[in-house]
């Protein structure tokens, strides 16, 4: 999981190189990981309950040929966030994770919000 000091320094890294309103609404992807997609199905279910918008569930091209495969559960959520919002935030998605069994809960990015999905993410 992030440290609060890497949630810091991603702020401080926003505010001076995107020209994005921190005071606004962000659109703010979360990631979570797992051997199969069964539990990642049922994850993005209750995700969705709680306001997250699934974006796409995919085993993702592995560099190695023999490493084991992995499914990626992709959501997002508009808000806005300071530092420790976002901390809590990340800490509240990790204890999801281990709650559903997941493999892992694998963090966020970040970009305009209402804006074309190709606009590069921190």
């Amino acid at each position: 999981m992030m440290t609060k000091e890497d949630v810091t320094e991603l702020f401080a890294n926003i505010a001076e190189n995107a020209p994005w309103d921190l005071s606004q609404p962000l659109l703010w992807g979360y990631y979570f990981t797992n051997p199969a997609s069964g539990p990642l199905e049922q994850a993005a279910a209750l995700l969705a309950i709680q306001g997250y918008r699934p974006v796409e569930l995919y085993q993702p091209e592995l560099d190695d040929p023999a490493a084991t495969p992995v499914w990626v559960l992709h959501v997002e959520k508009e808000e806005v966030h300071g530092v420790d919002s976002l901390h809590a935030r990340n800490g509240e998605l990790m204890q999801f994770a281990q709650e559903q069994k997941l493999a892992s809960y694998d963090g966020m990015d970040v970009g305009p919000a209402g804006q074309d999905k190709d606009v590069p993410q921190f």
